[in-house]
């Protein structure tokens, strides 16, 4: 498939950086991430990509690895004995996962090309405030897919350093599998851990966001700041969701052990 075959771009006119439209579009993303730390751009991807794409996951997912761990909402899986049990660092969460990283599933399917056509990376360089962003020259990661079946959910956790994170939606559960976050739960200059602890234990349902994800939709958000989790799924069908991931510089690896632990990759 081509990029237009793949992309709705008459609702996301990207491809021209000089249209009006395009800068329109940018600056209403860009006021929108920066009020909520997260912005969704549905129907993003066209029905027949986004089926095809679905395809594509499923003949992979055999090959997809587990990740079930407890682990902290800073994805650390050993506490810290320096710290009282009731610390966030010390209170662990299951979660359950299969991730099948970018060299185990076509290199036909949709969202390779949507991430690697130029205007995509142009657009979100533009909504986050990047300088420039590059596609990443990792084994595992470029764009990879998150795979969820009955009964696996993503516990609370903050995505390490990463400025931001982009997600595109191909199958939702039929049931649970609901992507919710705290805004600003903790900031660069405060950690925030009496708050993170009451978030994580379930004390502060009220400062929870449901974020729309419905199948074909785009996702950018803060998640590094910004507690996060997908509850559990249930029903039969797979919950499958593409997660791109960009680099600050060109010819970027990953961390072998960070592929070791998310992919099983030795």
């Amino acid at each position: 498939m081509q990029p237009e075959d793949i992309i709705n771009l008459d609702a996301y006119p990207i491809a021209d950086r000089n249209a009006p439209e395009r800068k329109a579009l940018i600056q209403r993303l860009r006021a929108e991430l920066a009020d909520k730390q997260y912005v969704s751009l549905p129907d993003f991807i066209r029905p027949e990509a986004r089926a095809q794409a679905v395809a594509d996951a499923m003949e992979a997912l055999p090959r997809a690895h587990p990740n079930c761990a407890d682990r902290s909402c800073y994805l650390h899986r050993q506490g810290d004995a320096s710290l009282p049990p009731d610390h966030p660092r010390n209170i662990m969460l299951k979660s359950s996962t299969r991730m099948l990283a970018y060299d185990r599933f076509s290199d036909e399917s949709p969202v390779k090309t949507l991430y690697h056509w130029a205007p995509v990376r142009e657009m979100v360089t533009e909504v986050v405030g990047a300088q420039a962003l590059y596609d990443s020259a990792d084994p595992c990661q470029p764009v990879n897919l998150l795979c969820y079946e009955p009964g696996d959910q993503s516990a609370w956790h903050f995505d390490s350093d990463n400025a931001f994170t982009m997600t595109l939606m191909l199958q939702a559960a039929d049931r649970g599998g609901e992507f919710e976050m705290v805004p600003n739960t903790r900031s660069d200059d405060d950690q925030n851990y009496d708050y993170v602890a009451q978030v994580v234990t379930g004390a502060r349902p009220q400062d929870t966001v449901a974020v729309a994800r419905e199948v074909g939709s785009l996702c950018i958000f803060r998640g590094c700041n910004s507690v996060h989790r997908v509850s559990p799924v249930e029903g039969e069908t797979t919950r499958i969701m593409a997660v791109f991931v960009y680099e600050d510089a060109p010819g970027v690896v990953g961390d072998p052990k960070v592929n070791e632990t998310i992919y099983g990759r030795v």
